[in-house]
């Protein structure tokens, strides 16, 4: 063995020697129930990824998964101060995961089936790290719903209203125009509010950014929620005027030059721009740092609920074999219904 990978082997033992047992186990147990979560819905996941990598509506999902580590290494402190014991009722959430996964396929449809994949994989969290962990790491298990590429289905909508808000804006501005659907017409040319201009690409984007800040910065669930509502209307109310700007930019400059800019300004600048501004608004209201997010140690050791939950702690071995259970269980159910179909 090359002494590269004799001290590069050395150096994570080392680390995980330096973890107590009870952590090792459960990282054990984690990394295995994932495994066998994913390769079972291999195909989910590789659709997933497929949308992620190559379609412009779900490319901010890339960086969800270094959120979460984020996030997960904000709470390191806390977490060194638990002890994480496999918990049995958690192969339910797995099991409910599945099941909806295998609802999916047989519908083919590909978001119920996504929407499973991700949520067994979360059930796999809890069940290996037990309640008492999952509650100090609430918030970046539940951030793992923002892996599912959900927002074609808003296209139409939003393109709707889009397209009312510029041309009322249109009208306003002093040009003419008569809109049909997602048409409008007016002295310089016909324009078609598009599906890549309908603004879901910002839209699904920066509710996924409003719900991190959400939960990281503000503790009042009235703040919240006013955040959450703003980070909603803007962007489209945004994505309207912007349209509109394109028709009245294209009354002098013309619509090739209208065109280009549209496509510069939207691209690089118009996201940044807005989710500056919705940024800058709340600044003042901010009322945590982010590491203060969630529940601490302490906090979770006083919630005297949890402890009848607690007695579903089980070995680790037990946990690993659930898994294994339920996906064989899960295989057979898929073979039987057939493979979901790439949408």
């Amino acid at each position: 063995m090359p002494p590269e990978v004799a001290a590069q082997n050395w150096r994570t033992q080392s680390v995980l020697s330096r973890l107590p047992k009870a952590w090792r186990e459960s990282l054990f147990v984690l990394a295995f129930g994932a495994l066998a979560s994913v390769a079972i819905a291999a195909r989910e996941w590789g659709e997933m990824l497929h949308q992620w990598w190559n379609i412009d509506t779900y490319t901010h999902i890339l960086l969800v998964p270094i959120i979460i580590g984020w996030l997960v290494a904000l709470k390191l402190s806390e977490l060194a101060k638990s002890a994480p014991k496999a918990w049995l009722p958690g192969l339910l959430i797995v099991a409910a995961g599945l099941a909806l996964w295998i609802i999916g396929r047989a519908s083919e449809i590909n978001i119920i089936a996504h929407a499973g994949a991700v949520g067994a994989l979360q059930g796999v969290v809890v069940t290996a790290l037990g309640p008492r962990v999952s509650l100090i790491l609430a918030l970046p298990i539940a951030f793992g719903v923002f892996l599912v590429p959900v927002g074609d289905e808003f296209i139409g909508p939003l393109q709707s209203i889009t397209a009312d808000i510029a041309v009322a804006l249109t009208l306003w501005s002093g040009i003419p125009a008569v809109i049909d659907g997602i048409y409008i017409d007016t002295p310089v040319g016909l324009f078609i509010v598009a599906e890549a201009c309908s603004g879901v690409r910002f839209l699904v984007a920066m509710v996924t950014l409003a719900v991190l800040v959400c939960f990281t910065r503000f503790q009042s669930w009235s703040r919240r929620a006013l955040f959450m509502a703003a980070s909603i209307i803007v962007p489209i109310i945004a994505n309207g005027i912007r349209a509109w700007g394109t028709i009245y930019i294209a009354q002098s400059q013309g619509v090739e030059f209208a065109a280009g800019f549209d496509h510069i300004v939207y691209g690089w600048i118009f996201f940044a721009i807005v989710v500056a501004v919705v940024l800058a608004a709340a600044w003042r209201f901010f009322q945590c740092e982010p590491e203060d997010y969630g529940w601490t140690h302490s906090q979770v050791s006083e919630f005297a609920w949890l402890k009848p939950f607690e007695a579903g702690s089980t070995a680790p071995i037990v946990a690993i074999a659930g898994f294994a259970a339920l996906a064989i269980v899960g295989g057979i159910a898929a073979t039987i219904v057939g493979p979901a179909t790439l949408g």
